[in-house]
């Protein structure tokens, strides 16, 4: 885990120095070339750098270990920070929007922009493109989502930058810088669509849950493997980070031993560590069989998957 962590922390400094290249040099080449489109793509690397900066931060947090304060860990520094990130991606995008409607609304005479904006524009492509590469990379390596979505971040911004260079072709060859000034709003557009998407995925593991519903038959499988555990039900399962920490109810014979019983919840644990992976810990509720459940309020049992 701790060879992981130092993984993460390195392809977090890696982008936070490749960002800071792109986004100097698109600003710059923006700027002199009069381009609003190429100043936006800009902005948006801008606000990269702090995601990265912000993924760092995540990362070394993570890495500490549990204490009294925190009893379950760090993990969730991974979630709070994405959720900052939504923050940070749609601020940029809403200041870009601001600027490119007010050059619209004044009706600003603008010049072409020069051929630079372009070049600038081709290689940001492929910067982007080298570390999305490697993000995605290191993320799948260290099953780490928080940067396979920082991956996927910059592969959207591939997609800002190609729809840049498209209105800067365009604007050239029908000779009205106004289509640059466009590109730029649609650019923030899909800017602050991309940051809501990111805010409301990570409401999920805030409030404790499960994306992959399919978790839940995996883990009643498990049960059904192990001898004495019968009726699994009331399930319940919160992600912190890429773990899961799962508490479930059984049910057992209720004239066997207590030793016994716990050797049926041990099994149930180890069932369910060896069919789920990313398991982080598993607490069984042991109780005798044919118990009532009418007044349990929380949970999935096979009632509620059908």
């Amino acid at each position: 885990m701790q060879e992981d962590h130092k993984k993460i922390k390195k392809a977090s400094w890696v982008s936070i120095l490749g960002n800071a290249l792109l986004s100097v040099s698109k600003l710059a080449v923006g700027f002199i070339s009069g381009s609003m489109a190429v100043i936006g793509d800009g902005i948006d690397s801008a606000s990269d750098i702090l995601a990265s900066v912000v993924t760092l931060i995540a990362a070394c947090l993570i890495s500490k270990p549990p204490d009294p304060k925190f009893p379950f860990g760090y993990a969730k520094a991974d979630t709070i920070a994405t959720k900052v990130l939504s923050f940070i991606i749609f601020f940029a995008g809403a200041q870009l929007a601001i600027t490119t409607i007010t050059t619209l609304v004044e009706n600003v005479t603008r010049e072409i922009p020069s051929m630079i904006a372009i070049y600038v524009t081709v290689f940001s492509i492929a910067g982007k493109l080298a570390l999305s590469w490697y993000q995605f990379r290191i993320g799948k390596a260290t099953e780490s989502h928080m940067l396979q979505a920082n991956a996927k971040n910059m592969q959207n911004d591939v997609l800002i930058s190609g729809s840049v260079l498209l209105g800067l072709v365009f604007t050239y060859i029908f000779k009205l810088p106004v289509l640059d000034t466009i590109t730029g709003l649609l650019v923030s557009v899909y800017i602050m669509y991309t940051a809501f998407k990111i805010f409301m995925k990570t409401n999920i593991e805030l409030m404790d849950g499960v994306e992959d519903k399919g978790v839940y038959d995996e883990i009643f499988s498990a049960v059904d493997t192990v001898q004495g555990a019968h009726k699994p039900h009331r399930v319940r399962i919160r992600q912190m980070g890429k773990y899961y920490m799962i508490d479930i109810d059984i049910e057992v014979n209720g004239e066997i031993t207590v030793k016994e019983s716990h050797q049926i919840a041990q099994n149930v644990e180890d069932r369910i560590k060896d069919k789920i992976r990313n398991v982080y810990d598993v607490l069984v509720h042991v109780e005798p069989y044919g118990k009532d459940h009418k007044e349990e309020m929380f949970g999935v049992s096979r009632e509620h998957m059908k």
